[in-house]
């Protein structure tokens, strides 16, 4: 693997203007695709294998044309103090709005409150339903727009008037401003961390021509595979973080290469071949952790963990290829670790001796800050070992309260108009009205199909938390119903769950006595079985991304210990990262700060999902750091030394990493979706947690008391296992003392 990626990155050096070309061309032809491709629609919610999706495909069988996939949007009125929607007025005023409503396009009916029921009891509330032809995020901007103005005249005429349903949903806008303020964030790392603005431009540049191409290729294979616009948000989300990192922890290594006084093409290709291994295998990590999320078998997820997992492996060709290319480009721009901008007469004066001065200056260089921390934690393992599990074990102790749902118009922020329709819908209806149950009744082989329908909502009236039954609506054919059903207690409640199960334990009863199948869906019990569903596939999904996770790094380390404390590691950070997000969003602990209006049910893809993506996030640090100390070790120092060599090297990196990572996924905190924002959070803590007190203090900690046994790996199973030499062994054999500065500055003199 190394003598490989050593050669590859040898040849982009020296092939600089080819390889920039290849990708500047990929990335003109990607967004040339994008910008002529279709708009894309919303990605399809389904959820195979459970009652409520079962339900959803039978009323598209046996209700045709019904648009049973189409977007709904609710005008909610509310009378005057002293009026009721009954008045004379009230009443011609909606009738006004129902009658222009019925007039737009993409609508299909338009309901009428006084003709439905649809007024409260007291008389102050009405609402008029609107059906569509098609899904809320494929409605056309003209239509949305129409739903929005149209209670303008009933506000005139002295009404409250607000608008929610899905026919609002636009898709998700993270927010430009704070990804732009994370972009900022991490050039100002990289600079700090690479000394120069060439050098820290060079990630940011190869990043953002990773993200291009992988964006504008999902974009353009958005609408033949109906991906959604969470799925280019979590691409540009992840490849941007991964991006960064994988540049930079190549070009750190070049300069260190530097240091040690090798040329410019021999130091680029040594940086391939060692750092550019670890990239590979930390890539590999994140892709095997993305792409799993096709265990759980939701499309949603499994579309986005596989759009995301292919902006990685953009991210890491283009480390490997494009990175040596610029540094060829760059020249003398970027100086070896260690040596600081020199005045134009220095550089003249030794213009031919930067190499050996350069190594020089490391040798003579006083320990840094990685150096004296990994001392420190050597000198006392065991009390920063007890002090960082103890400290993460608390901070994870709300997520043993975790409550999942689905995001709704009740979490929406108070401020908006979503979330003011369905407070008025609960004051006038109960809090049961904005989340109710469809009972779907298929009596085809029922003797009696009329007499079923009736039976089965006689049987729903009778059980708890039940509020209104309506009567079996049947089709055409007459041999299937459907019945909503009212619950007492809001939608994301335990009382509303436990109704879908008693209703769907009742569905056997009603089996028996009227050969009649009930099925329960609705956006309600679709959240539930969603929820149980991610619920069943944590334990598979965990077991084989941390299994394949697990041999990966057997063969990258070789090793037993190190990769089992890296995934024990792993389930420690992402615990207190769930635990930090019910804290904040499901109690409402420091909400304010990030601009969390509304607490409630972490999202229930939030749990698989970062166990996904921090686990493969987590694994580069651990890579990149362990590697190094494993190359310390291999090359003859003590367990204890090979510690201290990889902290000194790598260290400053790995805090620049994930300062970056955490500016880049902490950008999308801002975002007003709350989906965009629970995850950008999510990730950012998560970050912090496992590179700052797993990764630099418990891993160190750990190889300390473990010391030779943390190298452990039986006899037979070295032999079996392949050697992919991330330590950079086979590169000995290039090792030749003629090669120096002055054969590097005659080649460039020549080139450039």
């Amino acid at each position: 693997m190394a003598t490989f990626l050593y050669n590859l990155g040898r040849l982009a050096f020296r092939r600089r203007h080819f390889v920039a070309l290849i990708w500047v061309a990929l990335l003109t032809l990607a967004g040339v695709g994008a910008a002529s491709a279709p708009a894309a629609g919303t990605t399809s919610f389904s959820i195979p294998g459970t009652e409520a999706q079962k339900a959803f495909d039978l009323l598209e069988q046996r209700f045709p044309g019904a648009s049973a996939d189409g977007a709904t949007g609710r005008i909610v009125f509310k009378a005057p103090d002293g009026q009721k929607m009954t008045d004379a007025d009230n009443k011609a005023t909606v009738a006004k709005t129902v009658k222009e409503l019925g007039g737009g396009t993409e609508v299909v009916s338009v309901t009428d409150p006084f003709t439905t029921n649809a007024v409260s009891k007291d008389g102050s509330v009405a609402y008029t339903s609107v059906k569509y032809e098609v899904p809320g995020m494929e409605l056309a901007d003209s239509t949305r727009e129409s739903l929005e103005a149209a209670g303008d005249d009933a506000r005139a005429a002295g009404l409250t008037v607000d608008v929610g349903g899905d026919a609002l949903e636009a898709g998700a806008e993270p927010g430009a401003a704070g990804e732009i303020v994370g972009i900022a964030i991490a050039a100002v790392v990289l600079v700090i961390t690479l000394g120069s603005i060439v050098a820290a431009g060079l990630p940011l540049l190869t990043a953002i021509i990773g993200v291009g191409i992988g964006v504008s290729t999902i974009t353009v294979l958005a609408k033949a595979l109906d991906l959604g616009d969470t799925t280019s948000t979590l691409a540009l989300m992840i490849g941007l973080a991964v991006g960064i990192d994988y540049a930079l922890f190549i070009v750190s290594r070049y300069r260190n290469e530097l240091a040690e006084g090798r040329d410019r093409e021999e130091a680029a290709g040594r940086a391939t071949g060692t750092a550019g291994s670890a990239v590979v295998f930390a890539g590999l990590t994140v892709v095997i952790a993305l792409a799993g999320l096709a265990v759980v078998n939701v499309p949603m997820l499994t579309k986005m963990g596989l759009a995301a997992a292919g902006t990685v492996v953009i991210a890491v060709l283009i480390a490997l290829t494009m990175i040596p290319a610029m540094l060829g480009y760059a020249g003398r721009k970027i100086r070896p670790a260690g040596v600081k901008r020199k005045s134009s007469k220095e550089r003249k004066s030794s213009k031919e001796h930067t190499s050996s001065d350069a190594a020089t200056s490391q040798k003579q260089a006083k320990p840094n800050m990685g150096t004296r921390w990994a001392s420190f934690v050597i000198r006392r393992p065991v009390a920063v070992l007890v002090l960082g599990v103890v400290g993460l074990g608390a901070i994870a102790l709300p997520a043993t309260q975790l409550e999942l749902g689905l995001p709704d118009d009740g979490s929406q922020p108070t401020s908006t108009t979503q979330r003011r329709a369905y407070d008025t819908l609960s004051e006038g209806f109960g809090p049961g009205f904005n989340g109710p149950l469809m009972i779907v009744v298929d009596a085809k082989d029922s003797d009696d199909p009329t007499a079923a329908f009736g039976d089965v909502a006689d049987g729903i009236k009778d059980l708890k938390d039940v509020v209104t039954v309506t009567p079996p609506a049947p089709n055409k054919a007459g041999d299937t119903a459907t019945i909503t059903v009212i619950p007492n207690s809001k939608p994301s409640s335990t009382q509303t769950e436990d109704l879908v199960h008693a209703i769907r334990d009742k569905g056997s009863d009603f089996k028996a006595d009227t050969d009649a199948e009930v099925l329960v869906t609705g956006t309600t019990a679709m959240n539930i079985d969603f929820s149980q569903k991610l619920n069943d596939a944590l334990v598979p999904y965990l077991a084989l991304v941390v299994g394949l996770a697990f041999l990966l790094l057997i063969v990258v380390f070789r090793s037993i210990l190190v990769p089992l404390k890296a995934a024990l590691g792993f389930l420690l950070s992402v615990l207190a990262a769930l635990g930090a997000v019910v804290a904040v969003f499901q109690w409402g602990w420091f909400s304010g700060l990030i601009g969390v209006e509304e607490t409630g049910p972490i999202m229930s893809m939030m749990p698989i999902f970062m166990v996904g993506v921090v686990f493969g996030l987590a694994m580069d640090y651990e890579v990149f750091l362990v590697t190094r100390m494993r190359e310390a070790f291999v090359h003859g120092e003590t367990p204890s030394q090979a510690v201290v060599t990889g902290f000194r090297h790598s260290a400053r990196v790995v805090v620049a990493a994930a300062i970056i990572m955490m500016a880049v996924f902490g950008g999308f905190i801002s975002s007003g979706e709350s989906m965009i924002k629970m995850i950008g959070f999510g990730l950012a803590i998560a970050v912090f947690f496992d590179a700052f007190v797993v990764r630099m203090a418990i891993v160190p900690a750990v190889l300390a008391l473990l010391g030779k046994k943390a190298w452990w790996l039986p006899k037979w199973l070295d032999r079996a296992l392949p050697n992919v030499d991330v330590e950079g062994e086979g590169l000995r054999v290039h090792d030749d003392p003629a090669k120096g500065s002055d054969a590097d500055e005659d080649r460039e003199l020549v080139r450039v």
